[in-house]
């Protein structure tokens, strides 16, 4: 998580330059959660928005569906994390 404040689904929407149906979908896929702090309706992370449009790039240059961008972005999060490790 980043020092931002958590923002509505739209937000993410907006800034990933998406529908929100398209981020609803990846929020199905577990691509990005709810911010953990409660509120009168969900929030999320603003950095959610670059995993999505990073996941779409993927859809659009690999023509992958929704669940292949997700295993790919998580992939590629794994990789970061072992590589900072080393």
């Amino acid at each position: 998580m980043n020092d931002e404040q958590p923002v509505e689904l739209t937000v993410v929407a907006q800034r990933a330059g998406v529908r929100i149906t398209v981020v609803r979908r990846y929020l199905e896929f577990g691509l990005f959660e709810p911010h953990p702090e409660p509120a009168e309706a969900p929030r999320y992370d603003p950095s959610s928005a670059a995993r999505i449009a990073r996941a779409e790039r993927l859809r659009r240059d690999l023509g992958l569906n929704f669940a292949g961008a997700v295993l790919v972005c998580e992939l590629l999060d794994r990789i970061r994390e072992l590589e900072a490790q080393a």
